[in-house]
């Protein structure tokens, strides 16, 4: 087999989109030595020119018949304008389409991913959790049997290390892009009634700020840690008291399991993919309750038993999940879009 994947990810700095398409490309490389598996990508151009659209309906094909690819891989939400090779697109989430306020800049794939579908480019779907396949389903109006989840999976270097802060220095975290939908106001409203009952606890922010998100104003205790390495993220989940993720929508949440296989406590809004990847080892909280959002953390901090619950629950759920797999679930989807091309271009 070779199979190409849209290597546009890789050009991002930091997010869940660059970690799915570069863990998922180490995985598949160690797990089936005897294919081959490449990004590719036309990154001089800017998404949404003329240049962009040339790429996908002839620069992209033309490439993929040039090196003899058997199977396409859109990990963001695209595939090739034209029937060359089999294609499997994975959809993340269906954020675009519920909410336009969530994504000031995503006018081409909400026109752009439906009419793929519609025009049958996509051999089959992905979905990283049972309820983002529900929302494909109802959204794209296709058939059950041409979307297959296949979860994500925490990066393997996050593991337990001890405390690696100060002890007198005890924080709250929150791991992603700084974005509307990851509710960002209501995890500060909340900290700031914690900080009123425990004035030593501190709030970490890591990730990329999006330029449409709202600006956060500095104040003590806050720390806008914006893109850090792997290495110093891995030192922050280590050090949390617990990772707060009140996001609005999610169609995983990496941060949650790459938090649990650290041993980190978490605390989650009630997010229905994040129920799901959670398995009831968090907890959760309505995502626009402050009030509540506030009272858990402080019972969370407050408590050195539910902590070490939480965190043994954390690292038993985590350990479900894992890259090499997600790699073989998606090698046997690869084989079975291979295969579904083959009986359609027979017929």
């Amino acid at each position: 087999m070779f199979a190409a994947l849209d290597g546009t990810p890789l050009t991002l700095t930091s997010g869940g989109l660059r970690r799915y398409t570069e863990e998922l490309l180490r995985a598949l490389k160690a797990e089936y030595p005897g294919d081959q598996f490449v990004p590719l990508s036309d990154q001089i151009v800017r998404p949404g020119t003329f240049l962009d659209r040339r790429w996908w309906t002839v620069g992209l094909p033309r490439t993929i018949r040039r090196l003899g690819i058997s199977v396409f891989h859109g990990t963001d939400f695209a595939v090739p304008y034209l029937p060359v090779c089999p294609a499997v697109m994975t959809v993340h989430d269906v954020s675009p389409w519920s909410n336009r306020g969530w994504h000031s800049g995503a006018a081409r794939v909400r026109r752009r991913t439906p009419i793929l579908i519609r025009l049958g480019l996509v051999t089959l779907l992905l979905t990283p959790t049972e309820a983002v396949k529900r929302e494909v389903l109802e959204l794209f109006r296709i058939s059950s049997d041409k979307v297959v989840v296949v979860p994500e999976a925490p990066a393997p270097h996050f593991q337990p290390r001890g405390v690696l802060r100060e002890p007198d220095i005890p924080y709250f975290l929150f791991v992603g892009t700084i974005e509307p939908r990851k509710n960002i106001p209501t995890l500060i409203a909340a900290w700031r009634e914690v900080r009123r009952k425990h004035p030593a606890v501190e709030l970490f922010l890591a990730g990329r700020h999006r330029s449409d998100a709202p600006k956060i104003e500095a104040e003590p205790g806050l720390h806008v840690a914006g893109e850090v390495s792997e290495t110093h993220l891995a030192a922050l989940y280590n050090g949390a008291t617990a990772l707060v993720y009140p996001s609005l929508y999610e169609g995983f949440g990496l941060p949650v399991v790459e938090a649990m296989q650290c041993g980190t406590p978490v605390i989650a809004s009630r997010d229905p993919a994040l129920i799901e990847v959670g398995g009831g080892a968090p907890l959760h909280v309505a995502a626009e309750d402050a009030a509540a959002m506030a009272h858990v953390m402080c019972e969370v901090f407050e408590d050195a038993h539910l902590q070490a619950r939480l965190s043994e629950a954390g690292l038993l759920r985590a350990s479900q999940f894992s890259w090499s797999r997600t790699a073989r679930l998606t090698h046997e989807v690869y084989v079975e879009a291979i295969q579904r091309y083959s009986s359609r271009h027979r017929a």
